[in-house]
Order: C-alpha cells, then sequence, then structure tokens
C-alpha cells in the first residue's frame, strides 16, 4: 500500500509498543506498531508534526483506551488510501462493536463476499488503523487466534484489555 508524502506523523508509547501515527488532511490514515508490525509504511518522506491537532487527539484516545477509560474512538479516519475491496473490510471491521469478536468468514458474509474469505483475511492484515479500527477482533472459525500484523502477542493483550480473554 502507497502512501502520499504529503502525510504528518507522531509517535506515541504504548503498554504494547510505540504507535506510529500519520494524518492527512481528510484524517486519521495510520497507527502502526514501530517495532514487529507487517505491512508498515516506510514514515521517512513524512513531516513529523507532534502537535497536529488530530495526531494528539487520537494517541489521547489511544491512551484512554490502554488505560480503559475508552471504547470506542471518535476520530475522522481517511481509509482511501486501499482499495474498494480493502475499504469495504476496513469499514466492517470499525463497525465491531468494543467487547466482541467475530469470525473471518461471517466479516465475508457481512461484506457480500461470502466467498472472499482469504483475500477478506489479507485485506484485514493490512489494516492501517491499528486498534481504532479494530481487527484485533477478528477471529478464526473455531474461535482461535489466527493472524495479526502486530504479533498475536499484541492480539492477545488487545482482546484482554476488552475483557475478551
Amino acid at each position: 500500500m502507497k502512501f502520499p508524502d504529503s502525510l504528518v506523523c507522531k509517535r506515541m508509547d504504548s503498554p504494547l509498543g510505540p504507535i506510529l501515527l500519520a494524518a492527512s488532511a481528510r484524517g486519521l490514515a495510520g497507527a502502526w506498531f514501530t517495532e514487529r508490525q507487517r505491512h508498515a509504511p516506510d514514515p521517512s518522506a513524512w513531516t513529523v508534526a507532534p502537535g497536529d491537532p488530530l495526531l494528539q487527539q487520537a494517541a489521547a484516545q489511544l491512551a484512554d483506551y490502554f488505560a480503559g477509560r475508552r471504547q470506542h474512538f471518535d476520530l475522522a479516519l481517511d481509509l482511501a488510501h486501499g482499495t474498494a475491496f480493502q475499504q469495504a473490510v476496513w469499514q466492517a471491521l470499525a463497525a465491531i462493536p468494543f467487547g466482541q469478536t467475530t469470525s473471518y468468514g461471517e466479516l465475508a458474509r457481512r461484506i457480500h463476499r461470502p466467498k472472499a474469505v482469504r483475500a477478506l483475511g489479507a485485506a484485514v492484515g493490512q489494516n492501517p488503523v491499528s486498534i481504532i479500527v479494530p481487527c484485533h477482533r477478528v477471529l478464526g472459525a473455531d474461535g482461535s487466534l489466527t493472524g495479526y500484523a502486530g504479533g498475536l502477542d499484541r492480539k492477545t493483550a488487545l482482546l484482554r484489555t476488552e475483557g475478551l480473554l
């Protein structure tokens, strides 16, 4: 996935490791763990902007989430850097409520693509806005913890934060 050079970014600390936040004029475009994160972009061309209001708001809401004070994120998102299929998957992920999980197969049915489970799994893995667009809430058909681009240990920790494990 290619992101424009015009993004602004900020790093924040979290209980699960440092997170890189990125935003465009349209909204939050990314939230990636900076260590052991698959599909993380190269931010070297982005402008470091720790005072950017949207990035500060995102960091504050993530801090509240980790502290158990937030169950829903209220941020403008810019998911336009993915394909139409990826965007549909990410919108479906965003609709999974705090404290609930779903399976890849169920998520595929929700976007009316029940045979696209494998492609859906790839799109889930490339979710650019980890935690805020809650790909960690997707489990295997048998309830097993399957892939997470930030590592299964982080997926486990996020599900524990939400009282699911």
